[in-house]
């Protein structure tokens, strides 16, 4: 379910200013908007729903060919019940007058020597351009964070941020022991540290000292006594601790944070620092393992050891034993475990997916003391009324995380979660970690971040995804700027009328052709009627059989299979049936060929058929209208592709007015639709269908866009 603020009482007087490809400004209200796909202006948003409701709703209609739909209506309609046949027979005189219109409009552009179409200033014909209507608005604003260097970015570059080498770094700073004097000093000569074996110490803030406290700086001091009594009971004389070593300037801290993970790669032996085991030895090793650092401490240190404060032992200990007694999510943490210890090894992108989710779970400094985490996907876009500690680093936990990437990224204080991820995915080009979060349809979608993504309704994991897209970064409200989409409008109004082709056929043609003669061998009847009666009233009489089964011979023509058809993206609110679609596309001739397919696996309606060949099951009619009267009621909505001739039915919060495509995954494509924000020049992830892939050759290519 996706939770959407509730809009505030508003009056006529609250407006919206959005500017067009041409910076020019446009007022108006708060009602859903789209960008003409022919135009480019921003208007009001008009949908068609099988029950109306609202002024922006109305009723489904559709632009096929008028004498097709007349043909059908007799057809279907008998002349013998009741006083329908004046009706009827109203209906049959017009569609002979179609019919008789188009014979004059033939003739007049047969003789005549002006070129009439083009007379309107208009062109007003039929015909299959071969792709769908493009989307045409793109990002207009300025980037938070870029990929590229040449690129603006209004982030604020700390004092102290460099490009610094990724895995060939030393502690800033370590604590050595003068063996002789028995004096531990801090050292920063890089000469003397680079020379220097040294115990790295892991430990829970907690379990150390307790923040605020008027002792505070006693308790520290007698935790470091503590640890310094550990590293000389081991055989060492330095040690690397955060109390200690973490510097006091901005920068010094910044550069601290990047090469935390070179601390405990370098490192001889990590020393893990509990609590006191009076307390309960299992509630010290759970508090320590649920802190973010603490696992990419331990997963990257070559040896560990632990040791309780109220104990003098130290105990070695492996990564097995420390999952069995820190780690309360064992199925993950395992995995992530096996493979660090070369018993069972990951994939890359899975094995970051793994530890992302491990740490993601995971308490940080930033929150305040005895607040619990929040959930990880309303943490991701900044809660802005989290409680954070003075000093800390919101985006602390994807620096955690960053240890385990080729590539790191410069601490940022003024960033969050959302943004430090996507700067760490846009410096590892190779996971392209944001670029498969689009393509995935998480259970939950947030008002802001659409585009961030912890799990996928169609079962599918990040290292499925094949992205077609790039990030070009991130601006500073947490949208993401994409390059390479390929985008479609959707048309929410009505059905248009589509171009097609069907199979050949010379029976079909000729019999398609025969009503146009009815008018001719009328009129042509008529006028010998008075030289030869005979004659005369023989044509008449064929002009007028001819005029009568006109209708069925017109429906039969343009009855075959549909080949090709100019692409359309149409929706419709509620749920339809594909008999009611294919009533108003083509002319709603169906003849013995379906013209419309339910998709057997491309929305979470869908229900494949068990048979020997691949298609939709129609049981996902029934099942998208019982989710329409259910809690979805209002919100679910029907898609038609004439590409592909496939009916999707999908839940969504408003209707989606354009179609992106975004990458690939178990054998289709993955297309993100969404619905337009023209004020902040944003769009926001609605739903995300998996349509055919070719389908994506028949959509133009886009400039940037902001998915916010």
């Amino acid at each position: 379910m996706r939770l959407w603020p509730k809009l505030p009482v508003t009056t006529q007087d609250v407006t919206i200013t959005c500017y067009d490809d041409l910076g020019n400004p446009k007022t108006h209200g708060l009602e859903q908007r789209y960008v003409s796909p022919t135009t480019g202006i921003c208007r009001k948003l008009v949908v068609q729903a099988i029950a109306p409701s609202g002024k922006f709703e109305v009723p489904i209609s559709n632009h096929t060919n008028q004498a097709s739909k007349i043909a059908i209506w007799l057809l279907a309609n008998s002349p013998v019940r009741g006083w329908i046949i004046l009706k009827w027979i109203t209906v049959w005189l017009w569609f002979t007058l179609k019919l008789f219109w188009s014979v004059v409009w033939l003739l007049a552009q047969l003789f005549s020597p002006i070129d009439l179409a083009d007379d309107t200033g208009e062109d007003t014909d039929l015909f299959n351009t071969g792709y769908y209507k493009s989307y045409a608005r793109g990002f207009q604003g300025q980037l938070w964070a870029a990929r590229s260097p040449m690129e603006h970015s209004s982030r604020i570059i700390e004092e102290g941020e460099m490009d610094v080498p990724t895995h060939t770094l030393y502690p800033r700073l370590l604590i050595i022991r003068d063996p002789f004097r028995n004096v531990w000093t801090p050292c920063t000569d890089r000469d003397i540290i680079i020379r220097t074996k040294f115990i790295a110490i892991s430990f829970r803030a907690l379990d150390a000292y307790t923040r605020g406290a008027d002792d505070e700086a006693i308790q520290k001091a007698q935790f470091i006594e503590e640890v310094r009594a550990a590293v000389i009971e081991q055989k060492y004389n330095a040690y690397w601790l955060d109390l200690e070593c973490i510097g006091e300037t901005p920068s010094e801290k910044n550069l601290d944070l990047y090469c935390m993970a070179d601390v405990y790669r370098g490192a001889d032996l990590t020393l893990i620092m509990l609590g006191k085991s009076a307390a309960g030895e299992d509630e010290c090793w759970r508090g320590w393992g649920q802190r973010v650092w603490t696992m990419p401490e331990a997963l990257l240190s070559s040896r560990l050891c632990y040791k309780f404060r109220d104990r003098e032992a130290t105990t070695p200990l492996s990564l097995f034993e420390l999952a069995n007694l820190a780690y309360t999510n064992y199925d993950i943490e395992q995995a992530i475990i096996n493979a660090y210890s070369g018993k069972d090894p990951l994939e890359r992108l899975e094995r970051l997916t793994l530890l992302k989710s491990a740490i993601w779970r995971r308490g940080t400094a930033a929150l305040a003391s005895g607040i619990a985490p929040p959930p990880p996907k309303l943490d991701m876009i900044g809660d802005s009324e989290k409680p954070v500690v003075s000093g800390a680093y919101k985006a602390e936990r994807v620096y955690a995380l960053m240890g385990f990437f080729e590539h790191r990224i410069q601490p940022n204080r003024s960033e969050d979660d959302l943004r430090a991820l996507v700067r760490l995915s846009m410096a590892n080009d190779n996971d392209r970690i944001a670029e498969r979060m689009v393509s995935m349809l998480p259970s939950t979608i947030t008002q802001t971040a659409c585009w961030y993504s912890d799990d996928d309704i169609y079962r599918a994991n990040l290292w499925d995804i094949v992205p077609e897209i790039q990030v070009a970064g991130v601006t500073e409200n947490g949208a993401l700027v994409v390059d390479g989409c390929r985008a479609a409008s959707i048309r929410w109004k009505d059905f248009p009328e589509v171009a097609f082709v069907t199979t050949d056929s010379l029976r079909r043609t000729i019999i398609g052709f025969v009503p146009y003669l009815s008018w001719p061998t009328l009129i042509i009847g008529l006028g010998i009627f008075m030289m030869n009666r005979v004659g005369g009233i023989t044509l008449i009489v064929i002009g007028i059989v001819l005029l009568i089964i006109s209708p069925r011979l017109f429906v039969f023509s343009q009855s075959g299979r549909i080949v090709s058809a100019q692409p359309w993206f149409i929706g419709v609110k509620g749920v339809i049936s594909i008999k009611e679609v294919e009533s108003h596309l083509y002319g709603g001739a169906r003849g013995h060929f379906p013209r419309m397919y339910f998709t057997p696996s491309g929305s979470q309606f869908s229900i494949p058929e068990r048979g020997l060949d691949r298609g939709g099951s129609f049981r996902q009619y029934d099942y998208a209208k019982l989710a329409d009267s259910g809690p979805d009621a209002g919100h679910i909505y029907t898609l038609i592709d004439t590409c592909s001739s496939t009916m999707y039915y999908f839940r969504a919060e408003r209707p989606p007015t354009v179609c992106i495509f975004a990458g690939r995954e178990g054998g289709l494509g993955r297309f993100v639709l969404c619905s337009e924000r023209c004020g902040i020049n944003e769009l926001h992830k609605e739903t995300v269908l998996r349509m055919p892939t070719e389908i994506s050759q028949k959509m133009e290519l886009c400039g940037w866009v902001a998915l916010g």
